[in-house]
């Protein structure tokens, strides 16, 4: 559990935030100069907030209003920030143990060869950190944020300075240790694919302000935080079950409560539950069920809502089975086509569309 509420001014910037959240990944969103950090950094303690308190599971950090202040290395914050910062002159196991000989052994519940297991660490133990790849050398700071013993782990835009391949790769470790490790962990990000994937709970910041918390898909699909969240990135979340795989065309059938989605081969086996994020540009609409096309995810669905603000983009909202799904289209089409709330239509998602970026394991 996460408390937060807080003031705090770092020039002519106010950060007012409050929320309360009890997920296994907090997600912190927002465009550049939101607040992200700066709300962090409260939480961390390297800021002091003008008023207020911060609380992790029951465990008070920050409370003015008693007196409260604990010093960074008494928080038990494990943090990561954009860039690894290792320690040049050590060795990968040297940095990872750093923070926990500073923790007594009663501390200790998190075991150092787990986290070499969990996050691929056993062969690059005995290199130096400028012999690393960008990837594994925030393998190795996040392996040293969990050893340092943390009851919760902070993770600052960790996949920033990463090419797409290493970004997917750390994605991938961030939700094994979601899975296998009882830690919250609060994630910020401006990217939108990243929090989708990650987060259970979202807390929208814009200007120092906390424009809304919740799930992610819920918060994510408003239509009214447009502003603060993309609109061009708008979309969908599905949760889903890997069907199987086809070896022959290298596709995976996942099947949710409203169908079944084809997509580029997963490294998941059949039966493990995924998350799919769809997004709303990748998404068309069509009145009877098309032939002869490229496209091969091809749903039946109802028109749930229409939105359509000046300009010539228009967002439909389409029902399938108990799953929401957002198209962005064109105004001409949603009146060529009488797009309206409850006409049926069949919705199609290109299978490439959904590539490893945008689905991840629930």
């Amino acid at each position: 559990m996460i408390d937060v509420d807080i003031e705090e001014r770092r020039g002519a910037f106010h950060l007012a935030v409050a929320f309360t959240a009890d997920a296994p990944i907090v997600g912190l969103f927002g465009r550049s100069g939101a607040g992200k950090t700066t709300l962090v950094n409260a939480i961390a303690g390297i800021g002091r907030p003008l008023r207020g308190a911060v609380r992790v599971n029951g465990h008070v950090l920050f409370d003015s209003a008693r007196g409260i202040d604990l010093r960074p290395e008494r928080r038990r914050i494990g943090y990561v920030f954009q860039e690894a910062r290792l320690f040049p002159h050590l060795s990968v196991h040297a940095n990872l143990v750093y923070g926990q000989r500073r923790r007594a052994a009663a501390e200790r519940f998190i075991d150092e060869h787990r986290v070499v297991e969990l996050l691929g660490l056993g062969a690059l133990l005995r290199r130096k950190p400028r012999t690393l790849s960008g990837g594994e050398r925030q393998r190795v700071a996040i392996g040293r944020a969990l050893l340092a013993q943390p009851r919760i782990l902070l993770m600052d835009e960790p996949l920033a300075s990463l090419d797409i391949g290493r970004r997917v790769e750390i994605l991938d470790y961030i939700e094994r240790l979601r899975d296998e490790l009882s830690i919250p962990i609060v994630y910020v990000s401006h990217a939108v694919a990243e929090i989708a994937r990650l987060a259970d709970t979202v807390v929208l910041l814009s200007e120092g302000k906390c424009l809304a918390v919740g799930d992610v898909e819920d918060v994510m699909a408003r239509a009214d935080l447009r502003p603060a969240t993309g609109r061009y990135e708008s979309g969908s979340l599905i949760e889903a079950r890997v069907l199987g795989h086809d070896a022959t065309s290298g596709l995976t059938t996942l099947g949710f409560d409203g169908g079944e989605l084809v997509l580029p081969r997963l490294a998941a086996a059949p039966g493990e539950r995924v998350r799919a994020r769809v997004r709303a540009r990748d998404v068309s609409l069509a009145l009877r069920r098309p032939e002869q096309i490229s496209i091969l995810n091809v749903l039946p669905g109802r028109v749930a809502a229409v939105r359509v603000d000046a300009g010539p983009v228009a967002e439909v909202t389409a029902a399938v089975g108990t799953t929401t799904i957002h198209a962005r289209v064109t105004r001409k089409a949603v009146e060529e086509l009488g797009l309206r709330e409850g006409r049926d239509v069949f919705v199609l998602v290109k299978a490439v569309s959904l590539d490893q970026r945008s689905v991840g394991y629930a």
